[in-house]
């Protein structure tokens, strides 16, 4: 064996040593470990140095840097401890969705529902949207509120028409794009001015259209804003797609909780199955003084939704506030650029949701279980 074989040798057992220290590093939503769940890619080593590239299950992943640090801690325990270590991340957002002709460029589609109207549904679906866009994933947001469209004027382009193109001796419409969020609504498509006075098959059909007709391209998620309530559109929704998951939104006060409760119960049935990934509160609490964040008045009651949440034994994702900022922004069509807190938070809770909801998904579907 000369020098350059022997090096090799040295070199692949070495590798052999980090794979296996990283192979006792679980994922901590997964509960598996970062080398079988295939995570681990371009494992170099340089001299003294040790680099590879861990592959997220979504870019808004909050726990980054827990695992970067059990990485290090695992190398440096079971393989030495003096070696230089540079992890870097990319994400391949994971699907659970069933194989379909309809929307197979879309990777996990998002329910955004409530059981009562007026509780902050589209201003939620919005800002979950950018910041998951913000985060770096392919997003889209359709509005499914048939009789009563708020996407185009919350995004600010309510004289926008989309473009319709012919692909495949079909015409399909061109979603609008604003903050690199494709948007879809029926408010783009009809007077802004005049009633759309539909019996609920009509609705469907167009709703199911707007669905089917669409160049969506390639995205990681597809949040749909619902309209409030347990109608055609939701059944048309689960009937016509495989849906991830469903994220419920409620205010904390008795009155939305208990519709809340009647969102939830519509996505258990067994003729519907679809997952609850969790329950956003919405309009928590109120703040005199952003300065000051023990002076909160509970303006609708206290932690109604958190509450329920941990009742209904669904995860919990957040609580948003009452700020006037968000909901000037919605009225005027002037969502920014950036992300409201704790819009971020809320948003990379629902990506862990997603991402476990998938693993479980694939899981049952390799035992001959599918889940959908």
């Amino acid at each position: 064996m000369n020098i350059i074989e022997a090096k090799q040798a040295i070199m692949g057992t070495l590798k052999k040593k980090v794979l296996a220290a990283l192979g006792k590093v679980d994922d901590p939503d997964l509960k598996k470990d970062l080398v079988s769940l295939g995570m681990v890619d371009a494992l170099e080593i340089d001299g003294t140095t040790i680099s590879f590239t861990i592959i997220l299950t979504t870019p808004a992943c909050p726990l980054q840097e827990v695992i970067k640090q059990a990485c290090i801690q695992a190398i440096r325990d079971q393989v030495k401890d003096d070696f230089e270590i540079v992890i870097k991340f990319t994400s391949k957002v994971t699907s659970g969705r069933s194989a379909s002709s309809i929307l197979p460029g879309v990777k996990n589609i998002i329910a955004i529902a409530s059981g009562k109207g007026g509780v902050g549904k589209s201003t939620i679906a919005t800002h979950l949207a950018l910041a998951l866009s913000n985060h770096g994933a392919a997003v889209g947001l359709l509005d499914a509120d048939i009789f009563g469209p708020s996407i185009p004027t919350m995004w600010g382009c309510q004289t926008m028409k989309p473009t319709v193109v012919k692909e495949g001796g079909k015409h399909l419409i061109m979603p609008i794009s604003r903050h690199n969020v494709k948007l879809l609504s029926i408010g783009f498509l009809s007077n802004r001015e005049e009633a759309i006075v539909w019996r609920g098959p009509m609705a469907s059909a167009a709703f199911k259209q707007l669905l089917q007709d669409t160049n969506w391209g390639t995205l990681d998620y597809l949040l749909i804003d619902l309209p409030p309530g347990t109608s055609d559109i939701h059944l048309t929704l689960v009937q016509t797609l495989s849906i991830t998951g469903a994220v419920i939104v409620t205010t904390p006060h008795n009155i939305a909780l208990i519709d809340a409760i009647k969102a939830m119960a519509m996505f258990q049935k067994e003729q519907i199955k679809v997952p609850i990934l969790g329950l956003i509160e919405n309009m928590s609490y109120f703040l005199v003084d952003k300065e000051k964040t023990n002076n909160r008045h509970y303006i609708f009651g206290k932690d109604g939704g958190k509450l329920l949440a941990e009742k209904a034994a669904i995860p919990f994702l957040g609580q948003v506030p009452l700020l006037t900022m968000i909901c000037q922004q919605g009225d005027l069509g002037t969502i920014p650029d950036a992300t409201i807190m704790p819009f971020n938070k809320i948003a990379e809770r629902l990506a862990q949701q997603v991402a476990v909801q998938n693993a479980t998904c694939q899981q049952d579907n390799a035992s001959g279980h599918n889940m959908h």
